[in-house]
């Protein structure tokens, strides 16, 4: 009896398009943004180590929300946006 292995995943339907966007010219810096969800900080702390891994020239900048039922404020968006090309948000649980 032989063994057969299937892959759910379907073909997709629409032709795959190549990201060509850019973020920054030089240094990138990236910023990221953790809600205060318990375990947001360390995830987003890993996801700056693999970017480091992978661009040793990324910057990356972390900032945390530190109440994940509160909008980020007008002082800690604009810190963000003048600070980064680009940010990484997320939440944890």
């Amino acid at each position: 009896m032989a063994i057969e292995y299937l892959d759910p995943k379907a073909e997709p339907a629409e032709p795959v398009t190549p990201y060509d966007l850019s973020a920054g010219n030089g240094t990138l810096t990236v910023g990221l943004l953790a809600n205060g969800f318990p375990d947001s900080v360390p995830f987003l702390d890993a996801v700056g180590e693999s970017l480091r891994r992978v661009r040793p020239d990324v910057e990356v900048r972390a900032w945390n929300k530190g109440n994940a039922s509160m909008v980020a404020d007008d002082q800690l968006m604009g810190e963000i946006t003048d600070d980064c090309d680009a940010v990484v948000a997320a939440y944890g649980h």
